[in-house]
């Protein structure tokens, strides 16, 4: 089975999958927007009071924040592990073209944004612009249609995934608090012993997920942040990369996650996270360091890592592009790269909570640049189909 005009064969999960993310997306911009309204309406304070409210003993914010995205860390763990497996990543050779160009995509954005704000309070927002959301990004290449190769939306995805991991693990390292031995040890306790069930072939999903939600409470009272217990669940729970991979408990929970995730736990974290007051300074707050970097990060860090990584490992003859991929292609993933979206605004809250003004200006810096990238990747793909459609 293939799909689009010339490249690699997609299989049935991965074009799934491509669609799931391509409708989110669509969802995603309708709430992102409909937020930003709401925060700048006479309902403002009825609406902004909504996620400041107190349920068990935390904020609905909180809950949505450690919560819910904890299932969405989940995902992203199953995607990946999936791709190790039997995806894109489970070769080598072919993962090595995907990972430097996530490497390049996280490293020279991070860069900007340190060059902006060495020396400053900000300085510790350097992983904003580092992160690509793929939701959106998939969302813009489904509008471009056939005119980009099956091949850049395989290699997109994998350099999402990738680019995912690393965030994921910046956000271990350097947006932790509060460290306890006591519950990290705890936590670690269970996830060593989920691991000890995966190996004796115990594939009874609940039993999993009970653990992890042990592992994720045990995490929340580490001061490590919770959603990493997603990420660490998803590598325990059984996944056979055999033919009938489809009956394995991680599969079928990756199946079932997608659309929840896609059409409800990420509306519901933009919804949540996107109110932003605008105030008469708006503007002047994008010329501050820490937006300049963002945007920057974002729009030119972005491309110029994406692309001169990939340029370094084929010509080093590392790897090679993928069938139907042209340097034009490079460039637009690249692009499209620059959309950060949920993991930008996700980290944006743990780096400067909490400095709400700090945080609105980030983000509105982040949906600026997102927009901004979305809209570049898009005309330059379509522009490079056409240029490709003449010369048939």
């Amino acid at each position: 089975m293939t799909n689009g005009n010339t490249g690699y064969p997609l299989t049935q999960a991965l074009t799934k999958f491509f669609q799931n993310e391509k409708s989110s997306g669509f969802v995603l911009i309708a709430c992102a927007i409909a937020s930003l309204l709401l925060a700048n309406s006479p309902f403002a304070e009825a609406y902004l009071r909504i996620w400041k409210t107190y349920f068990a003993g935390l904020t609905v914010a909180y809950w949505v924040n450690d919560g819910l995205m904890a299932i969405f860390f989940l995902l992203i763990g199953l995607e990946l592990k999936r791709e190790l497996y039997k995806g894109e990543l489970s070769d080598l050779k072919s993962a090595l073209l995907p990972i430097f160009a996530a490497l390049g995509g996280i490293a020279f954005p991070a860069l900007i944004h340190f060059g902006f704000n060495a020396g400053l309070p900000t300085a510790k927002g350097f992983g904003i612009p580092m992160a690509t959301d793929i939701a959106f990004a998939l969302c813009v290449l489904a509008l471009v249609g056939s005119r980009a190769p099956s091949s850049l939306k395989v290699f997109l995805t994998a350099v999402a995934v990738i680019d995912d991991l690393c965030a994921i693990i910046v956000i271990a390292l350097f947006y932790s608090s509060k460290f306890s031995i006591l519950y990290f040890g705890l936590s670690m306790a269970v996830l060593a012993l989920l691991a000890v069930l995966n190996r004796k072939r115990v594939m009874k999903l609940p039993v999993y997920l009970v653990g992890g939600a042990l592992m994720w409470f045990f995490m929340l009272q580490s001061g490590i942040h919770a959603t990493i217990a997603g990420v660490l669940l998803a590598f325990t729970i059984p996944f056979t990369p055999v033919r009938d991979h489809e009956k394995s408990p991680a599969y079928k929970l990756e199946h079932n996650l997608h659309k929840p995730v896609g059409f409800l736990i990420m509306p519901i974290f933009a919804l949540c996270n996107t109110g932003i007051v605008i105030g008469a300074d708006w503007a002047a707050t994008l010329t501050s360091p820490n937006s300049a970097g963002i945007i920057s990060g974002l729009l030119l860090g972005k491309i110029v890592g994406v692309a001169l990584l990939c340029f370094i490992a084929v010509k080093a003859g590392m790897c090679k592009l993928p069938p139907g991929m042209a340097w034009r292609h490079v460039i637009g993933a690249g692009l499209l790269a620059g959309i950060g979206f949920t993991m930008s605004i996700f980290i944006t809250n743990l780096a400067y909570k909490p400095d709400v003004g700090l945080i609105n200006g980030s983000i509105m810096a982040v949906l600026i640049a997102s927009v901004v990238s979305g809209i570049l990747g898009y005309c330059w793909l379509t522009l490079c189909g056409r240029g490709k459609r003449k010369t048939e």
